[in-house]
């Protein structure tokens, strides 16, 4: 992997739920299976020339660094998203269209499709360029904004308003140029609707091509710890690879919100030694995050972050992208505790 001009401290989003909250409202679903996100906290970053990349973990981010960089735009902006049902968003997208900013747009049209059919409609309403996604994959789920061609935000969250105060999420602000570029010439290629080999840039780790290795090989190379959130956890080769990890003696935490539809897996985890800490569905925080922290403190530490879920479409039939953070990134443990059914995060 590239290395990385920045240093970062990436605080381990799941360094253990401690135990499961009950209370609160669930987030929004996201994917078929009919699940959704956010989150709360920050990932701090200390000072690196020239800052490259850095990061927000909601809710406690907020969106205004988001909502900032939308307004920032002074030529070109695009947005790949999942899910778009916020109108502050869509007001600031249509405020750049009216002062000449190119503004495109590709929205995902399969199963959420009337949940963005409003934002496309006032869009296109707007002077903004909105296409809907090609079928070319079956959802595109990625979540990443560009802007001037010089800041690109990848991401876990949808812009869905509504759920920002009870989801789990990830942000990376990613201002390095091979990323920048491999980014914009997949947004050309999906928004025109054609075939594209994704670049991979520094670190990027796209759908359907390269995620399922790029993960496989992350789980792989742990030596001690493994601190893992996902919305999903239904992809066999994934779960295989957690458990075998917790079987060499890997310290494996799994924090996500309970389903049902992941009970055999998180039995078989737990078998295998994995520690396996869920959220109550009705919890006031819900579990989107999708996040792998390898072996935090050490030199080869390593982050993934992305909106890759760990279900066989999200791996390899759906457009996604997530990033990598290496050997240039310090990864730091969290702790967590619980109080009056929120997770608290404190760093140390």
């Amino acid at each position: 992997m590239a290395g990385r001009l920045a240093v970062i401290t990436l605080i381990g989003l799941a360094a253990a739920c401690a135990a499961p909250a009950t209370g609160g409202s669930a987030g929004a679903p996201d994917g078929v299976s009919g699940q959704s996100a956010s989150a709360s906290g920050a990932l701090r970053r200390s000072v690196g020339l020239p800052t490259l990349v850095s990061a927000l973990i909601e809710p406690g981010a907020g969106m205004a660094p988001i909502y900032a960089l939308l307004a920032s735009a002074r030529h070109t902006l695009d947005l790949t998203m999942y899910e778009l049902e916020d109108t502050r968003a869509e007001q600031l997208l249509a405020g750049d269209a009216a002062l000449g900013v190119d503004v495109r747009v590709l929205l995902n049209s399969t199963y959420t499709g009337s949940a963005n059919g409003a934002a496309f409609s006032y869009l296109q309403g707007h002077g903004v360029r909105v296409r809907w996604a090609s079928s070319q994959y079956a959802l595109t789920h990625q979540k990443t904004l560009i802007v001037d061609g010089a800041v690109s935000v990848i991401m876990t969250l949808n812009w869905t308003s509504r759920y920002y105060l009870s989801t789990r999420d990830v942000a990376v602000v990613d201002r390095v140029r091979a990323d920048i570029e491999a980014i914009e010439t997949t947004f050309d290629a999906d928004y025109d609707g054609t075939p594209v080999n994704p670049p991979t840039g520094a670190d990027l780790v796209w759908s359907p091509s390269t995620s399922l290795p790029v993960l496989m090989s992350v789980i792989d190379g742990a030596k001690r710890e493994l601190d893992v959130e996902n919305e999903e956890m239904g992809d066999a080769s994934v779960i295989r690879a957690l458990a075998a990890a917790a079987r060499r003696g890997v310290n494996v935490q799994i924090c996500m919100t309970d389903s049902s539809g992941w009970s055999s897996a998180f039995s078989e985890l737990e078998r295998a030694g994995a520690r396996v800490r869920v959220f109550s569905p009705d919890a006031a925080l819900y579990v989107h995050a999708k996040v792998i922290v390898r072996d935090p403190g050490a030199s080869d530490a390593v982050a993934f972050v992305g909106s890759q879920n760990f279900s066989t479409e999200s791996l390899t039939y759906n457009r996604e992208l997530g990033i990598l953070l290496d050997s240039g990134v310090l990864i730091d443990r969290k702790s967590t505790r619980l109080n009056s059914s929120h997770l608290v995060i404190s760093y140390a």
